[in-house]
């Protein structure tokens, strides 16, 4: 089986044909105007918490990592009441995200070390890259498919040469969104955490996108088209190993982004169209709207007594009468858990739930 090469070596006149350019384009033009309308939230928070926890379950999923909208929002809210193993990992997926995009704004880079971190707060681990040999992938039968590089040594070296590849533009001049499907390709095949490389590889896509300025906050996330076109997404990761095919994975990556964009586009205008249509409502009919309410509610899908003290600096009674009167407003949905309360921003699940068909 083949070794893994540096990809600066790559021909980039492979990746000029007219499919390749064409849908380059059109990808390229569906992340710009995704960018913009990112930007028109007034609250940037709201999208990387809403929109992180869509990604952080459509990638567990991937991985067999299986939990609903549902269970995955009570865990968030009341994690004391709620005991369930599968979202309390998807939910650590999201803490994983915004800790490497913490790291990138911060030092605009994406370091091997960095990596590492992130693959840390995802696993609730550290131990950093693969010491020992044995991890082998392999298919539905149990066939193995592909041996990663087995030698510690070896996936240090490799992590090192991805490390230059993804801060320095001059190694390959390709645009960014073929270098990021370069990237996550030679990055799912060094493999070199014991687990969390398929989740870590996607965090380590969107990553890249605000390194290179294409999104300010990470909001595109291509688990959702993955999960659609598993079988794809897999093939084509072997056969570029077996038969150097990267043509047809950049083009692959770059229907992912084309589509994962236009899709997130419609899900942010739904949820602007909410968040101002709430907004407006809650002022007209009540003394106490503030625009600090607004993106409580629309930061958590389901909100709890306690956000709303915390975000809005008041008592748990006052609180507590804030919520209830949104909910015989029809804004928010009372549930129950224990002796616990929460509140479901009817609009804001709506949209999540309707974007997950």
């Amino acid at each position: 089986m083949p070794g893994i090469f540096p990809l600066e070596q790559l021909d980039v006149a492979r990746f000029d044909t007219p499919s390749i350019l064409k849908k380059l384009a059109s990808a390229s033009r569906a992340l710009a105007e995704l960018k913009g309308i990112a930007a028109s939230i007034p609250n940037q928070g709201i999208l990387i918490n809403t929109l992180g926890l869509q990604e952080a379950k459509d990638s567990s999923e991937i991985e067999n990592i299986v939990t609903t909208h549902d269970e995955l929002f009570k865990d968030d809210v009341l994690p004391e009441a709620f005991a369930s193993p599968a979202a309390k990992e998807v939910l650590r997926y999201r803490q994983a995200l915004r800790l490497g995009f913490d790291l990138v704004r911060e030092n605009g880079l994406i370091t091997a070390n960095h990596i590492i971190q992130v693959q840390g707060e995802l696993e609730r681990n550290n131990a950093g890259f693969r010491k020992l040999p044995g991890t082998a992938l392999k298919d539905g039968k149990g066939s193995m498919v592909y041996m990663p590089p087995q030698d510690p040594a070896e996936i240090v070296a490799l992590m090192s040469g991805l490390e230059r590849f993804i801060n320095d533009a001059g190694l390959l001049d390709v645009d960014p969104l073929i270098k990021m499907a370069l990237i996550h390709h030679q990055f799912e095949s060094i493999h070199p955490f014991y687990d969390g490389n398929g989740r870590t590889g996607r965090i380590l896509n969107v990553l890249y996108l605000v390194k290179e300025g294409l999104l300010d906050v990470p909001v595109l996330y291509l688990s959702s088209h993955i999960v659609r076109t598993k079988g794809d997404y897999y093939c084509l990761l072997q056969t570029v190993r077996d038969q150097d095919a990267w043509e047809a994975w950049v083009l692959y990556m770059l229907e992912a982004v084309e589509q994962t964009a236009g899709q997130t586009i419609k899900t942010i205008h739904a949820i602007k169209w909410a968040l101002f249509d709430y907004k407006h409502r809650i002022r007209e009919g009540y003394r106490f709207y503030s625009q600090d309410l607004i993106n409580n509610l629309f930061t958590h899908p389901y909100t709890k007594i306690e956000f709303v003290q915390r975000d809005l600096e008041v008592s748990r009674l006052t609180a507590t009468r804030y919520l209830d009167a949104l909910a015989e407003g029809g804004f928010v949905e009372k549930q129950k858990i224990g002796r616990s309360n929460y509140y479901i921003n009817i609009a804001l699940n709506q949209i999540l739930l309707g974007n997950a068909e």
